[in-house]
């Protein structure tokens, strides 16, 4: 969701080829992105919207992962999965965050977590579990490195959230997060999208926590002051992109593409949500495990098909 940034500063900026050479020179290429052509869901040339699969990995482990994942820029942990559906007038972004721990098939291995996917096969196998769940081709791939979080918000000066909940972040160097409304430097927003042992429920409150975060970033990116000051996108662009790899398509000219088609969206027309599930519980062989909620994820699968997303949004607890 972060490389959304990415998009708005290259579109933003008077100086666009300036700005597409950093991104080019400065990112990462992801050379396999995609499973083989003949597994993977047809898309219909009349579609226009775009799916693109962010995730994050966390170099430091300061999530509270333990499993080294291959596959992730430089040698971090698969932590974050997002789905953004991008509907084909440009009008709205939806980014829908997975539970890594859900249960459900990998293509060639039987039913695992899902962010084991990554550990099996690496991206393409991530991107082949997304579109086998869902039957909804996936267009572009990008990686953020968690690290990105702190460069980015130092580069804007610092991001203003307001928290729902108090908690102290975990470590020798925990922080404390008072509720209500802070400004968060670069340090203490990693620390804040990284927490979920301080939650009774764990890893849904840092989902929750990431997602706001976002929100705020990109409210204070999409504001005129920001939007105005060429040096300051410069700035963003020069600093985040190299926490970021992308599949071979997804090049500065692709981004920029999508960014003129997104020059209109703001942060209200940014919509958030989770995939439901029905819960946690036991896997056969003793794991902690989220429960696939098939009937939602069908209805999902259905407005990703027949781009349907606004309408889904607008009927369903998850736009409520």
């Amino acid at each position: 969701m972060l490389g959304l940034v990415v998009v708005a500063a290259i579109v933003a900026g008077g100086y666009v080829m300036n700005l597409a050479n950093t991104f080019n020179s400065k990112s990462q290429t992801i050379e396999t992105a995609f499973p083989e052509e003949a597994a993977r869901p047809v898309k219909a040339s009349s579609d226009k919207s775009v799916n693109i699969l962010l995730m994050g990995s966390d170099e430091r482990g300061g999530s509270g992962q333990t499993e080294n994942l291959a596959g992730v820029p430089n040698g971090g942990r698969s932590d974050t999965m997002m789905l953004m559906h991008i509907p084909a007038d440009r009008e709205n972004v939806y980014v829908m965050s997975i539970m890594r721990d859900l249960w459900t098939d990998i293509p060639g291995y039987g039913e695992h977590k899902i962010n084991a996917a990554m550990a099996f096969g690496g991206v393409p196998l991530v991107v082949g579990t997304l579109e086998g769940l869902f039957d909804t081709r996936i267009d572009h791939v990008a990686i953020i490195d968690f690290a990105g979080f702190q460069a980015l918000t130092d580069s804007l000066g610092g991001v203003q959230i307001n928290n729902p909940a108090a908690f102290q972040s975990s470590g020798s160097l925990g922080e404390f997060f008072p509720q209500g409304v802070q400004t968060l430097d670069g340090d203490s927003a990693l620390k804040f999208v990284r927490e979920r042992k301080a939650f009774s429920d764990g890893d849904y409150q840092r989902v929750r926590n990431q997602q706001l975060f976002v929100k705020a970033v990109m409210s204070r990116f999409l504001n005129a002051g920001t939007l105005a000051n060429p040096g300051r996108i410069a700035d963003v662009v020069s600093e985040f992109s190299p926490y970021i790899s992308v599949d071979a398509e997804f090049d500065a000219a692709t981004v920029g593409k999508l960014g003129v088609g997104l020059r209109d969206v703001r942060s209200g027309d940014i919509h958030m949500f989770t995939l439901p599930t029905l819960g946690t519980g036991t896997s056969a062989d003793g794991q902690s495990i989220v429960i696939k909620d098939q009937e939602a994820i069908d209805q999902i699968t259905d407005a990703l098909r027949n781009g349907a997303f606004d309408d889904y949004w607008a009927t369903t607890e998850a736009g409520s």
